[in-house]
């Protein structure tokens, strides 16, 4: 006779912001799944709580076994919360909030160019305006050079973007044509630390890829476009190799950082990619601007945070990133360099523990979300998100727009779920 299995329940800790429609859906499609999991001596159901904002003892116990988190890179009550608790307890948390906190742009440009990607020339320049502080002013008066910024902008070239160092949802991200308008963007720009960068010019494709944990999705993106306008519906505007590749320099880019939630975004000019803006590890998840992609990354976050949470696979607090570099050391062709940074990713993310947790557990998802997202409780999330972002008239459109574009994603969803029965059987 063989021994009961122990019962644990799983809690996951939903961090969140502003967040309505992501959550919603995400607690009601794993209530829907009725899940329980074996592993190894236990049996594990999951649960789910929304984090609270308040006094904490340094001491106090975590009773999460994951948070999925969306305010370390701006709230700093909960990130600190989030910090403690993973020296504390060994929380695992989406994403590492030391390296989230701490790589900016800039030190993101400078790392992956160092591994060889094709990050276009970028150059610091001092800001226009400093603090009034003493130590400053005495600093400058020794240290400072004087410069012509139009000099640099000639070694890089017009058109050229202006953009803080550390980025941030496109604010202060000037593009440049002339001298002229450089001068008065940088005088504009204040106490601000930039950046000048070439724009890749005569592109023919803008990619996103997101990424959550291995799983990583293309989407194509217009930036030119409204909000609800930017990411594109498209099925054939990358070959599988160029896939391969986006999915190979996301995952190195996030296993790198230590990120289990990132998008970066890279523009495809003859035929070669150049990754932009790639530090952005609290990225979009609300339908107003995913429609079509909402439900696939619902989906893929489901999957590793229930692969994590089950698992207990193991945060890793401290970045080691001499595993890349002696890739990077290493006398290979670019394409090889980067399959191979994209390996240690793989392992750090337990790949192939993940795909087996996916076919053993979690089979009957894809049904569970095909379901869910016809519900008129789907709806309702959808419209609750819309009535927060868009003014009174445009609320019923708007909704039934988005609702459309998801009743798409159903219907190719059937498609690929038919095709895929067919293969197996």
């Amino acid at each position: 006779m063989s021994a009961k299995l122990k019962q644990r329940t799983s809690l996951i800790g939903l961090s969140l912001g502003a967040d309505l429609c992501w959550p919603a859906c995400y607690e009601a499609i794993l209530e829907r799944m009725n899940l329980s999991v074996d592993m190894g001596h236990e049996t594990v159901r999951f649960a789910t709580e929304r984090v609270t904002v308040e006094p904490f003892d340094l001491q106090q116990p975590v009773r999460y076994d994951i948070v999925l988190d969306r305010l370390t890179h701006w709230f700093t009550t909960s990130r600190e919360w989030i910090k403690k608790a993973v020296v504390m307890d060994g929380l695992y948390v989406l994403n590492n909030p030391w390296s989230l906190q701490s790589m900016e742009k800039q030190t993101t440009y400078a790392a992956m160019m160092r591994l060889g990607l094709d990050v276009p020339k970028t150059w610091m320049i001092p800001p226009r305006e400093h603090e009034a502080n003493p130590d400053v002013q005495s600093t400058l008066n020794r240290y400072a050079k004087l410069f012509d910024i139009g000099s640099v902008a000639d070694k890089l070239g017009y058109p050229l973007y202006m953009k803080p160092y550390d980025g941030g949802a496109w604010v202060g991200v000037t593009r440049i044509k002339d001298r002229e308008e450089l001068q008065h963007a940088y005088n504009s720009s204040g106490k601000r630390v930039m950046h000048l960068q070439e724009s890749i010019e005569d592109f023919d494709v803008f990619v996103r890829a997101v990424g959550i944990g291995p799983q990583v999705e293309m989407i194509r993106y217009n930036p030119d476009k409204p909000l609800h306008g930017r990411y594109e519906v498209g099925f054939s505007f990358l070959t599988g190799e160029e896939w391969s590749l986006l999915t190979d320099q996301t995952l190195t880019i996030n296993g790198f950082f230590g990120w289990d939630f990132n998008s970066c975004e890279s523009l495809r000019r003859d035929g070669t990619f150049y990754p932009i803006d790639f530090a952005n590890a609290c990225p979009d998840f609300q339908v107003t601007s995913l429609h079509y992609y909402f439900p696939i990354l619902v989906k893929n976050m489901l999957r590793w945070s229930l692969f994590c949470a089950a698992s207990r696979h193991r945060m890793r607090p401290t970045l080691d990133w001499e595993p890349y570099f002696d890739v990077q050391r290493r006398d290979l062709p670019f394409r090889e360099r980067l399959a191979a940074y994209a390996d240690i990713t793989r392992e750090r993310m337990e790949t192939e523990r993940f795909k087996a947790f996916c076919e053993t557990h979690l089979t009957h998802l894809d049904e569970v979300a095909w379901e869910f997202f016809g519900d008129p409780l789907a709806k309702g999330i959808i419209r609750d998100k819309v009535s927060a972002m868009y003014p009174q008239h445009e609320i019923e459109p708007f909704t039934e727009h988005f609702w459309g574009l998801i009743q798409f994603w159903r219907k190719t969803e059937r498609d690929r779920l038919k095709a895929r029965d067919e293969v197996a059987e």
